[in-house]
């Protein structure tokens, strides 16, 4: 569900050309620290990225995502591409 929840918030701000979100929860599910979020990578192309640097581009997702960063989300690995990084194979 968080995954699809993640999905729908990035389709509908960044409007990506791609988006792939890959569910790590199950291989940290009970280790040292986490209270229950999952754990997801998200690699993302969109021509919002352009002109952004990578810092930048992880703030955009982290203040779309917001508050499941609190409680849902308990780790995020983002690959935030622009389509022409992308079509380089960036």
């Amino acid at each position: 569900m968080t995954a699809n929840t993640i999905r729908q918030k990035l389709e509908q701000a960044l409007k990506p050309e791609l988006i792939e979100i890959v569910d790590h929860s199950a291989a940290h599910a009970g280790h040292y620290g986490n209270k229950g979020g999952g754990h997801y990578n998200v690699t993302i192309v969109s021509e919002q990225f352009d002109g952004k640097s990578l810092v930048q581009r992880h703030q955009m997702i982290y203040q779309i995502l917001g508050d499941m960063m609190k409680e849902e989300i308990h780790a995020l690995g983002i690959n935030a591409l622009t389509p022409l990084e992308n079509s380089k194979g960036n």
